[in-house]
């Protein structure tokens, strides 16, 4: 059997998982998240309209030219400390957290702590 197509579709199997449990609740905005080798991206994406509501990542210069590495829990937390300040200057407290198919550990666990600590509601 060929292994990149078995994990890829236990991958998919967890995302659909996890989103089919926020969107059940579909009151609030989900707080998504992405993160790559170098990267770690969030986003508030409204239920109804799709539409992205806050953003914030290390790939941008704000965030990234201050950090030495985009990929490490240090960023995370910058990304999480980030996405919390924009979603509270647009008018969003409560958001549901949307963590795909990562496990809530590391990078996941400090973007939602700082974030949390910020003044985000999850």
């Amino acid at each position: 059997m060929n292994h990149e197509k078995t994990v890829g579709g236990q991958r998919m199997r967890r995302r659909f998982r996890v989103r089919n449990r926020i969107k059940a609740d579909a009151t609030r905005p989900r707080l998504v998240i992405f993160r790559s080798h170098k990267h770690t991206y969030a986003q508030i994406i409204d239920q109804a309209g799709e539409n992205t509501l806050a953003a914030a990542s290390t790939a941008k210069k704000d965030l990234g030219g201050s950090l030495k590495y985009g990929g490490n829990r240090a960023a995370a937390q910058s990304v999480g400390k980030a996405i919390a300040e924009r979603a509270l200057a647009a008018g969003i407290k409560d958001v549901a957290f949307d963590r795909r198919e990562y496990q809530y550990m590391g990078r996941v666990a400090e973007l939602a702590k700082a974030a949390r600590e910020a003044g985000l509601n999850f």
